[in-house]
């Protein structure tokens, strides 16, 4: 099988994916650096401070995701990430400047991680709308796979370089190569073709927002699954940046062992990408809920106290249920959701997805405070579970399945000429 095969790897879909690559190595290493930078900043700080730094992020980005999304669609979507890029690249060069300087406050590094949250709020919807608008529906399930595993590789880079780089070099030079990805990522961005069809002067933004919102709620697969990764995503957070890092720099050797583990995550996920590739499961959104079941392994390999290389076990399984289950949503959002409305039904997937991540993390640091790190991991764990298993009960995610994609018009039957 041909996996870059001419015929549907466009040139939006090249580009697009080339910058995600160069993105996602900064993307992967950046999270590691300011969660040890916090932590070696100031000997008094700990998991409530990285739980405040990592939801500053979160605040704006859950205000602003709804008018990025309405921008998106009235907007060349490729000039939105362009200046969604160049934003966060210069953020987080001033955040790398403030920590090579050495002993910046906390509510600056909330500050910096705030402005992050504000560029991906612009950028997360329109990317999302090209990347399923690139490709055509009959190839949709292989190049939503190779555009996954793409990105993954470069987290698998991103993740164990950051780490490694963390522990050699500091966590400042770590932020600043972030920021020269975003740069990167931001050029090669320019030169994405515009091909949405939209009307420039439009409704005006609040009616398209009630439209996507409209669009949103009448499907009930789409808001469940919505509502299951709002509680979902917060755990995982919890998890990756601040019960992780902290149960490894307790027990596992640092920021280069947490580095490790992050990056068989993403060796999970390419992995299972390959399958993804060829498989086309007839229910989709079953099939990937089924993936959701491997999302609280690593919070119980942590509670158990197990060994790095059983940790990173975990992490790896939890990639191939990440990878089994984006591929076939995005597969079901192409299939369900209208090209015109694509961004601000994924906004609103974001927004709600996203939702309790500012509070997840905020709240992260008190709830191991009360139940101490095994029992807060211990709880992630099993609402994890619990989670995966509540999708069930709605039907439409039992049953929704692939349709055949549309026949190539030459490869059509000629239909019967009828009189009156």
């Amino acid at each position: 099988m041909r996996l870059f095969d001419p015929a549907w790897a466009g040139r939006n879909y090249r580009i697009q994916t080339a910058a995600n690559v160069v993105s996602g190595l900064g993307n992967a290493a950046a999270p590691i650096a300011t969660t040890f930078a916090v932590l070696q900043l100031n000997s008094d700080w700990g998991a409530t401070e990285i739980g405040w730094v990592m939801s500053a992020r979160m605040a704006p980005l859950m205000v602003l995701l709804l008018i990025g999304g309405a921008l998106a669609d009235r907007l060349p979507r490729h000039l939105v990430m362009v200046g969604a890029n160049l934003f966060n690249a210069a953020s987080q060069a001033v955040l790398a400047a403030l920590v090579l300087m050495g002993h910046p406050s906390l509510w600056a590094l909330m500050l910096l991680s705030a402005a992050g949250g504000v560029g991906q709020a612009f950028y997360a919807p329109a990317a999302e709308g090209v990347i399923l608008q690139a490709v055509p529906a009959e190839h949709a399930a292989k190049a939503f796979s190779v555009f996954k595993m793409a990105l993954n590789g470069a987290q698998i880079g991103g993740a164990a370089l950051g780490g490694a780089l963390t522990a050699v070099v500091g966590p400042g030079w770590v932020l600043a190569g972030d920021a020269a990805c975003f740069a990167v990522a931001a050029l090669l961005r320019t030169g994405l073709e515009d091909v949405s069809e939209r009307d420039a002067a439009g409704p005006g933004l609040v009616r398209e927002l009630v439209v996507g919102w409209r669009e949103f709620r009448s499907r009930q697969w789409l808001w469940a699954v919505v509502l299951q990764f709002g509680v979902l995503n917060a755990c995982v957070l919890a998890v990756e940046a601040v019960y992780g890092p902290k149960a490894a720099a307790e027990r596992m050797g640092g920021a280069g062992a947490w580095g490790l583990a992050m990056a068989a995550l993403s060796v999970g996920m390419v992995s299972s990408g390959l399958l993804m590739a060829r498989w086309q499961p007839r229910r989709v959104l079953l099939v990937g809920n089924g993936g959701v079941f491997l999302f609280g392994l690593p919070a119980l390999a942590l509670a158990l106290h197990l060994p790095l290389a059983a940790v990173a076990a975990a992490m790896f399984l939890a990639g191939v249920g990440t990878s089994v289950f984006v591929v076939n949503w995005m597969v079901t959002l192409q299939q369900e959701i209208p090209e015109e409305l694509l961004s601000r039904v994924s906004a609103y997937d974001s927004l709600g997805s996203f939702a309790l991540l500012p509070a997840g993390t905020a709240l992260a640091g008190p709830v191991a405070g009360a139940l101490g790190l095994t029992g807060a991991l211990w709880a992630c764990a099993l609402l994890c579970l619990a989670l995966a298993a509540a999708a069930l009960l709605v039907p439409d995610i039992r049953r929704l399945e692939r349709r055949p994609a549309p026949a190539a018009a030459a490869d059509r039957e000629p239909e019967p000429v009828t009189s009156g």
